[in-house]
Order: C-alpha cells, then structure tokens, then sequence
C-alpha cells in the first residue's frame, strides 16, 4: 500500500535504527520549554555588542520557527558583523510545527518524523553592513528551501551531529534546558567555548559551574533576576508568576534567573563602592566557620579583612581586583569550595558567597 506523507510521518515503521540510536531523549520537566522574549535577549548582548564580530554564533536549543534567540540574530546579523549562525532544535519541542516541516523542508519525497530536529544555518544575509533585517527578510529566509533542513537524529544537544556544530562555533547562545543546564555547561568548558547563557541562579552553586565562578573564569551577565518566558500551552495555572495575555498566550517569570558567561564585562571591572564599617554586634559570626555573615551587599564593611558571607546577589558587583572568592556556604557537601551550612544560634541561613578582601 503506497503511504501518503502524513502516513509516513506517524508510521513507527519508518523509523531507522541509525536516528533512534542517535537520538538521546531530553528529560524535560516543567522549565525546559521556556521560551525568551526578544526583549530580554537584544538588552543582554547590547552590551557584548563588539565580541560577536565575525564570529560563529551557534543556538543549539532553539526552534528557528519560535525561537527568538535565533529570531535576534538574523535580525542583527549584519549589524553585529556575524561570520555564522547555526541554530538547531530539539525535535520533542517541534511537534505543533508539523505543518512547516512538511513545507519547508527541501526533499519532500522523504519522511518527516516528529524525533526529528532541524538544523538552521546561515552565512550570509542581504542588505549591508551595519543594518538590521526586516521581519520580510527574515521570514524569506526562513521559508526558502533549503535553508533549514532534517537531522538525522533529534537534535538534542548532546548528540554527535549536534556537538560538531558546537565544535565549529566561537558563542554559544541560547537558553538551554535548566534540567540539563550542568551537563550543557560542561561540554562548553571541554570545547574550550564562549557562551552566553539563561539559566537559573541556583545554577551557580553546582559543582560543575561554581568552581569556575570561583576561579573568575565565568561570571553573571547584566542581568540578574526577573525574566518572563512563553511558555506552552498546556502549563498549568498557578496562583503567583503566572498570566495569560490578551492572545491567549501563557506566560510565567522566575525572580532567579540569570545570564551566566565568559564573554567580558565592563562592571566586573568596577569597583564596588562601601560605605558600613565592622561592628562584632551587626556582623555575628556562623556557628560552625570563621566568617562573619552579611545580610547585605551594600553592608559589606568597608575595613574587615577576614571571611565574610554575602547574598548570593554579591555576584552582580563582584570585582576579582577588589574581592577574592573563597567558596560558598550551602549544604557543606555539593563540592569542594562548600565549606558549610550557614547557622547563627544554631538557626540554618539561606546560601552565601564566601569572599575575603584583596591586599592592596
């Protein structure tokens, strides 16, 4: 019996053994399908602006159909100068785009499967140097055939055709699912990578991430709380940092959110400007370490030289000239640099960031 192409795409029988090999499944729970604002991403690289010149710009969690990472590229590709952009997705985030797959793709005679990701590249775009794209321009680009084609397997980050793009670029950009957001990272750090990261500021202490914070080798971006994020339409309602706009569109925000990087910024060069001096009253110190605990980062004392313990909000001020980051105080076991659980009178105080002033 000869199968139309809706048949092919949901017969299980087309499915070769060489693509359910290679298509690690993500384990996604409640976070990995946030989707970024254009907002929040064009007010972050504003200011990385110059670092993104002639570079390989890849976003290997983005559907280029709904991602607006792949969205601000392509609209500011000649602007910023970019040599490339590589945007792939994950084929379990791409099932309402059945219809553009069976549209766009340029071999039509073969099947499309929903464990299928796509692949997006460019290298060139119209217009001249300098100039934003039009959405006209940008929805050309995306409809021609040819330009975004079928992987093999599902797109998931972690496969091999996947990390050969990851291999090729200079920054990687993208908001990675926050379930896989360690093992994301540290494939970055093995391919020695620039990148650009959203990720959720408890991110900072895993083992895998703190130890370069620590080491000034990464570092928080611009900014550092509040971000919303589209989020499918199945996401059930809840009572706080959660709406649905007048389209019908679901939204939800996290207050701990981050940019997390290795591309330079200028505030980290800044100092942080004190104005509270040490008093043993205002300052206790922890019940089980040699440190003083400071509820505040603009309480820091201007005149202590021993340890003291800040909110993890320090990391938007830090400064490796004027501070030097000991370690952290969490649960004193998840990695080498968490030297404790923070308690005064034997009552347990949320994470701290471990710091000690610089001799100058």
């Amino acid at each position: 019996m000869k199968h139309t192409i809706k048949e092919k795409i949901i017969n299980p029988i087309y499915k070769s053994k060489n693509s359910i090999l290679n298509s690690a499944k993500y384990s996604l729970n409640n976070t990995d399908e946030w989707y970024t604002t254009y907002e929040t991403i064009a007010e972050e690289v504003f200011h990385y602006k110059k670092q993104f010149k002639n570079k390989i710009v890849l976003c290997n969690c983005d559907n280029p159909y709904k991602s607006n990472f792949c969205y601000y590229f392509l609209r500011h590709f000649n602007e910023l100068k970019l040599k490339k952009l590589i945007c792939t997705s994950y084929s379990g985030c791409n099932k309402d785009n059945m219809s553009l797959s069976l549209n766009l793709f340029n071999e039509l005679e073969e099947p499309s499967f929903f464990y299928q990701g796509y692949v997006f590249i460019i290298d060139k775009m119209p217009g001249k140097v300098g100039e934003e794209i039009s959405d006209n321009v940008i929805k050309e680009i995306l409809q021609k055939k040819g330009n975004v084609k079928k992987l093999s397997g599902s797109g998931d980050f972690r496969t091999e055709e996947c990390l050969k793009y990851m291999k090729e670029c200079d920054i990687c950009c993208t908001n990675p699912p926050f379930s896989l957001f360690s093992e994301f990272f540290s494939l970055l750090i093995q391919y020695n990578k620039k990148y650009l990261l959203i990720g959720n500021q408890n991110a900072i202490t895993y083992k895998e991430i703190f130890p370069h914070i620590k080491e000034n080798k990464a570092w928080v971006g611009y900014k550092f709380g509040d971000m919303k994020f589209r989020v499918p339409a199945d996401t059930k309602p809840r009572k706080t940092r959660f709406w649905i706009d007048e389209t019908g569109q679901k939204w939800r925000s996290l207050g701990n959110a981050m940019w997390l990087t290795n591309l330079d910024v200028k505030k980290r060069h800044k100092k942080l400007k004190l104005t509270k001096y040490y008093c043993p009253e205002d300052y206790p110190k922890y019940d089980n370490y040699d440190a003083i605990n400071v509820k505040k980062v603009i309480d820091i004392p201007i005149d202590y030289n021993g340890i003291m313990g800040v909110p993890i909000t320090y990391l938007k001020y830090h400064n490796e000239s004027q501070f030097e980051i000991i370690g952290e105080a969490n649960h004193g076991s998840d990695n080498q640099f968490d030297l404790f659980k923070p308690k005064i009178n034997g009552k347990e105080l949320f994470k701290r960031i471990l710091i000690k002033r610089r001799n100058i």
